[in-house]
């Protein structure tokens, strides 16, 4: 495939996975945001379950219980950090969910520091220090102005964080990345519907209602846009994959303008932008000024 369409189905990701963050508060106009997460996730467990199937016949031996325990921590930590971003958007703008979801980037290298104890690149720190005054900016020049679902956006990113640190640690190890995600998916379909049929109104015209979202969610956003993702890296580049992926927040401002009409002032924009640097400066500045061999 030329690098010139790898790179456009990575575009095409960054699109859906944008326009992912429209479908997901559009939802919550009709059903509660627990209802929609496992329905969402049940609809993407649904699709891959033959190809994990699929793939555990060419494996002789059984996935092993540690590594099935992994895979269940990883759909806990999806659910949770899913959990926190559907709440937050029945608060905060599509357009500030997608800028602060993106700071899972910069939040690897610290838990990673702190968990593993693996001292950052770096060229992480100008990144924080961007990323801190691009939330400033986009809280409009106060701290004090980040609403509620704004610090929910914030923790969903840290668990982002979590569960792309769990799957790099248990999806080489285990050689079953499809099981993986089947796996991850049907957990955090399950806890959702869990919690959503135990704490919200459940009205089958509703669900019908909100179909096309969850559809969405579910088949594009999870499924599709995942699998562009894989293709489109085989054949281009890390650091033009990560600038074609993280375009993730910028359609998510632009599908917020465009479907529902949000407007945040210049100075959001430019926060938004800052973030989206801050971004870009953790995923490529480690590939492109590697360390010092000692």
């Amino acid at each position: 495939m030329p690098r010139y369409l790898a790179n456009l189905l990575l575009l095409l990701a960054g699109a859906t996975w944008g326009a992912g963050f429209v479908a997901q508060s559009t939802a919550m106009d009709k059903i509660g945001p627990f209802l929609f997460i496992g329905l969402r996730f049940l609809v993407a467990a649904i699709l891959l379950a033959p190809f994990a199937w699929r793939e555990s016949q060419k494996t002789a031996s059984p996935v092993s219980s540690a590594h099935l325990g992994g895979f269940v921590a990883i759909g806990a930590v999806l659910f949770l950090g899913m959990g926190l971003q559907q709440v937050g958007l029945t608060i905060t703008t599509v357009t500030n969910s997608g800028f602060l979801t993106g700071l899972y980037v910069v939040f690897v290298p610290f838990i990673t520091l702190l968990v593993l104890r693996q001292p950052p690149h770096p060229v992480i720190w100008p990144a924080v220090a961007l990323t801190f005054t691009g939330i400033w900016m986009l809280a409009g020049g106060s701290l004090g102005d980040l609403n509620a679902g704004d610090l929910l956006t914030i923790a969903c990113a840290v668990m982002w964080a979590i569960q792309v640190i769990l799957v790099g640690r248990f999806v080489g190890p285990s050689g079953r990345p499809l099981t993986l995600s089947f796996v991850q998916f049907a957990v955090a379909s399950v806890l959702g519907l869990g919690v959503g049929l135990a704490s919200e109104t459940v009205d089958g015209a509703a669900i019908v209602a909100a179909l096309p979202e969850i559809l969405y969610a579910g088949v594009f956003a999870t499924g599709l846009a995942f699998t562009l993702q894989v293709i489109g890296q085989r054949y281009t580049t890390a650091p033009q994959a990560a600038i074609f992926l993280s375009t993730e927040s910028l359609f998510a401002a632009l599908f917020g303008a465009l479907i529902l009409g949000e407007r945040i002032p210049m100075l959001g924009y430019a926060g938004g932008g800052l973030i989206f640097l801050a971004i870009l400066l953790a995923e490529i500045g480690p590939v492109l000024r590697p360390r010092p061999v000692a």
